[in-house]
């Protein structure tokens, strides 16, 4: 069982535990959280806090439910020299409205074009 600590009345949190390198934040009301309880999220958030170049906190979304590896609706970010490039936490496999896409464009490359980027199919 997971314990799970109220902070106000929609955020929740998960302290580090064994493995996890970072706490995890819940954002939900106590239904949704509830709801979450069913199934795997909690678990699949706390693997997350567990992984290489975890930083600050995994969020889990009020949307969150079990994914495959990761929960659905949990954010992760990790360091750059010591992470992990996951595409498996973007929900890849229900078209969850991310990419994930390697390019060797620079930042300075994209400057001034995001409504074209945006726009672009």
């Amino acid at each position: 069982m997971v314990e799970i600590k109220k902070i106000n009345k929609f955020t929740w949190k998960i302290e580090k535990e064994k493995g996890m390198k970072i706490p995890v934040v819940v954002f939900a009301s106590e239904k949704l959280l509830n709801k979450m309880k069913e199934d795997a999220t909690f678990e699949q958030a706390k693997n997350m806090a567990k992984l290489l170049g975890v930083i600050k906190n995994i969020i889990v979304c009020p949307d969150a439910h079990q994914g495959y590896g990761a929960c659905i609706g949990g954010v992760v970010a990790y360091n750059m020299e010591e992470g992990v490039v996951s595409p498996g936490e973007i929900g890849y496999d229900i078209d969850c409205s991310v990419r994930l896409l390697k390019t060797n464009l620079k930042k300075s490359d994209l400057k001034n074009k995001k409504e074209i980027i945006l726009e672009a199919r």
